[in-house]
């Protein structure tokens, strides 16, 4: 028996699927966001397929070094390994499937399991039961009953990701050019990042897509919903999106990326002037790292989702994901993520920046947790889940004049990259594997 985990065979359709995702008419319907049996095909297609964000490698720094998380709603340990890689496993002995790792992080020589004793090394091999006796009478061959791994693990700039599907594409063809924007917040210093101040839990009576959504493209609600909470902490007025001269929304693949080029817009609603002079300290460094396009972008007024859950903030310099728990609820995981040159004060006054602002508490995520959840409670009724729900602002707004990587279109009131990360929901739920999704950009810098 391999340790492998084996890629699952979906062989079920979802029927009248065009009904509720329509994105050359720029709608969809709300029964997306509270239909149990699309959910249960979300948890088959797209998290049981997907690259999905599972650590980053500060966290887990030498070996014997772990996190636990969740891929989807199947739990998981991320370990560092002996040789410096990192292996993921599923959270549950091979046995009876119980769990072998309770804590959320720490450093161990081996996970033993509660219920009947089997124990387990760094490298997830067994190499222990209770009773062991009555095994070798059995002809039990311990080396094919170790802790099952994923199909497969790699980084990008210190971002930890894995998917349990063999077949699906290189990690870097899955993020393909936005990886190009990724580093204005992940690569502008020698050195890179490191999460700081732990992980912050939460849960929200609401569907992962509308808030995997929110982030993928969605700047229009700020200067409505966080108004009040922006001038706040600003101590005056906002700028208005509609005011920046150059803005963009890029999306590739699902992924979206918008942002403006006001270099602190974002940072700025910490509240802390040190974080802002700080990033405008860096910037002509950055400017030689990155070029002078991407040092405008390093606190800006911006947000950005991986397909299908991996979200931040740049200048706030929040990371979340989005875990679904059914059509209903996700508990949301949330960490600060800081330049690891950074001066020892500055990390924390973004660490408590977060606090204030993007956590349970904050004065935006209360805003925007009221609004998923009645955008996710309206759908349970069976009228109001098939209204449609329109997405079809910025169509024909395709930038033709850029040499920007990706799939560019002007400015950020935009729902470009909405329409784009619903297409991708959509390609997934109707496609059987990797190698019939439509339209596949994977290694082109431009989609057909």
């Amino acid at each position: 028996m391999s340790n492998i985990i084996k890629t699952i065979d979906v062989t079920d359709s979802l029927e009248n699927l065009k009904d509720v995702c329509d994105i050359e008419n720029g709608r969809i319907a709300g029964k997306i966001f509270y239909d149990q049996a699309i959910y249960e095909q979300e948890l088959e297609k797209i998290f049981a397929r997907c690259w999905l964000f599972v650590a980053h490698e500060s966290q887990i720094p030498n070996t014997g070094d772990y996190v636990t998380t969740t891929m989807g709603e199947d739990e998981v340990i991320v370990i560092r390994q002996k040789d410096g890689g990192i292996k993921v496993f599923l959270n549950a002995c091979p046995h009876r499937g119980n769990k072998v790792c309770f804590a959320e992080s720490g450093t161990t020589r081996g996970f033993i399991c509660n219920y009947h004793g089997w124990s387990f090394n760094v490298q997830g091999n067994l190499v222990g039961q209770h009773e062991s006796g009555i095994y070798e009478a059995s002809d039990f061959d311990k080396a094919k009953w170790g802790l099952k791994e994923v199909a497969q693990v790699d980084s990008w700039k210190g971002l930890v990701f894995a998917t349990f599907d063999p077949q699906a594409p290189t990690l870097q063809e899955y993020l393909g050019p936005m990886t190009w924007y990724l580093d204005a917040l992940f690569d502008n210093q020698e050195g890179g990042t490191e999460f700081v101040g732990g992980c912050i839990r939460s849960t929200y009576d609401c569907n992962w897509k509308i808030a995997a959504e929110n982030f993928v493209g969605d700047i229009l609600h700020a200067g409505w919903t966080h108004d009040s909470a922006a001038r706040a902490m600003l101590g005056g007025s906002v700028a208005k999106v509609s005011d920046f001269e150059e803005s963009y929304s890029v999306n590739w693949n699902g992924h979206g990326y918008e942002f403006a080029l006001d270099t602190v817009g974002n940072v700025a609603v910490l509240g802390e002037s040190a974080l802002n002079k700080y990033l405008h300290t860096i910037k002509p460094s950055v400017a030689e790292r990155l070029g002078e396009f991407r040092s405008n972008m390093i606190g800006a007024v911006s947000s950005c989702t991986i397909f299908p859950n991996f979200s931040f903030l740049a200048g706030q310099n929040t990371v979340r994901v989005w875990q679904p728990r059914g059509p209903n609820k996700i508990e949301l995981f949330t960490w600060v993520v800081v330049n690891k040159s950074a001066p020892q004060e500055i990390k924390e006054k973004w660490r408590k920046g977060a606090m204030m602002t993007f956590s349970p508490t904050g004065v935006f995520e209360m805003d925007d947790g009221e609004n998923w959840e009645y955008c996710t409670k309206t759908a349970k009724g069976r009228v109001t889940a098939a209204q449609d729900l329109y997405i079809g602002l910025g169509m024909n707004s395709r930038a033709s004049d850029t040499s920007l990587p990706g799939n560019v279109f002007k400015g950020q009131l935009n729902e470009a990259n909405a329409r784009a990360y619903y297409q991708q929901w959509f390609d997934h739920l109707n496609a059987k594997s990797w190698k019939e999704l439509p339209n596949r950009n994977f290694g082109k810098q431009e989609a057909e």
